[in-house]
């Protein structure tokens, strides 16, 4: 996006009005409201997460130990997952191996941001399931925490995320950005608290200021730019994550740009008419990589949806499409890794679990249900999984 167009966009965030409505953008709610009852295996699994949660008390980027490049520990910093030690430079830059985690990053923010936004997911569907506001009030405890309270909040920016060790003087990479996409699930979890007494209106105002100036920050530096202009499932996300913070603080007509030009800009760029991913299979988890951006994919087709507008059917000339891209895939499921000629270095069963749900959940925008053959045996409204609540 052109950088003058960032700006007009600046001037639509400053103005933003506090809206307190309750609509679920990634969830399908009427599967929630089906689940009232609480005898389902996934109702019953997501109170269980969900007590936990109740008892539990979550860190913050204030309780890690090392202080980011600003000095200022309200500063998320994360690490390269990818990024280690060079053996034959001990002490210097660090160099990449594509797939294999370091986990040196789970001393650094990520961690915590994750478990963090789980839990407000898991309390927040709890409370919207039995109506107990003890569930609500911890999930506003824990929002409170990590976003409003001056003593533990984190500011609204990414300058160092994913850093990498020995290089760019310790800044953030565009990648880091990814980092928040957590936010995408809870603030749907944050939808079902509105209904709640302890979702109180100067709750609702700090979030909202929270996510404008976040998106505000996305939208106007250059590590925000970088992640824009990413080709690959990098760019999918950013773009997911502009719309669904657009939609949060009441910019829908910021939403509705990101949505109109993602056809052009990501399905077809990164599609092939044959339905392959080229920038995703390239990677040394192929599979895992382009389920992984199918499922950012089907994330902005349900944001989509909710503004009734039909991403999911659209199609180019020469025929890319988010069907073809699905159907690229299914080639795969069920079969053993030696027949995927690409890279996939670990996690092969479970990524295929994945890859199913995405099937199960692209059916729910077909009029006649087309890909069950594939994860009949795989999955089923049975598991005990909170995919089964939100799709």
């Amino acid at each position: 996006m052109k950088k003058l167009l960032l700006n007009l966009f600046i001037f639509a965030l400053i103005s933003t009005s506090v809206q307190v409505r309750s609509q679920t953008k990634i969830w399908n709610v009427n599967k929630l409201n089906e689940d009232k009852s609480l005898t389902s295996e996934a109702a019953k699994f997501i109170l269980r997460e969900a007590d936990r949660a109740l008892s539990a008390d979550i860190l913050t980027v204030m309780d890690k130990e090392t202080i980011p490049p600003s000095g200022d520990k309200h500063d998320y910093i994360s690490a390269g997952r990818y990024w280690w030690p060079d053996p034959k430079n001990p002490g210097g830059p660090y160099i990449r191996k594509d797939g294999v985690v370091n986990h040196e990053i789970d001393k650094f923010d990520r961690g915590i941001l994750g478990i963090m936004a789980k839990s407000v997911k898991e309390l927040a569907v709890a409370y919207y399931l039995t109506s107990d506001e003890n569930y609500a009030a911890k999930a506003v405890q824990n929002l409170r925490k990590w976003f409003l309270n001056p003593s533990t909040k984190m500011n609204p920016n990414m300058n160092f995320g994913q850093t990498i060790s020995g290089r760019n003087d310790g800044k953030g990479r565009g990648e880091g950005i990814i980092d928040t996409y957590s936010f995408i699930d809870m603030l749907d979890g944050v939808e079902l608290l509105k209904g709640s007494k302890h979702y109180s209106p100067q709750v609702a105002e700090g979030l909202t200021i929270w996510f404008s100036t976040y998106l505000n920050w996305m939208m106007t530096t250059e590590i925000g730019n970088e992640e824009y202009t990413a080709k690959n499932n990098h760019g999918t996300a950013f773009d997911v994550q502009a719309t669904r913070y657009a939609l949060f603080v009441g910019k829908e007509d910021i939403a509705r740009k990101f949505i109109a030009e993602f056809p052009e800009r990501r399905l077809f760029a990164q599609i092939e008419p044959d339905g392959s991913q080229p920038l995703e299979l390239a990677r040394t988890t192929a599979l895992g990589y382009s389920t992984f951006n199918l499922t950012h994919i089907l994330d902005m087709c349900c944001m989509a949806k909710s503004l009734n507008v039909d991403l999911f059917s659209t199609k180019s000339q020469d025929g890319r499409s988010i069907l073809k891209a699905i159907d690229f895939l299914t080639q795969f499921v069920g079969k053993p890794q030696s027949h995927f000629p690409y890279k996939q270095i670990k996690e092969w069963d479970s990524v295929q679990k994945k890859l199913c749900w995405q099937l199960y959940r692209a059916d729910k925008f077909l009029t006649k249900p087309v890909y069950v053959k594939f994860y009949r045996n795989r999955i089923s409204d049975s598991d005990k999984d909170d995919n089964v609540l939100f799709y």
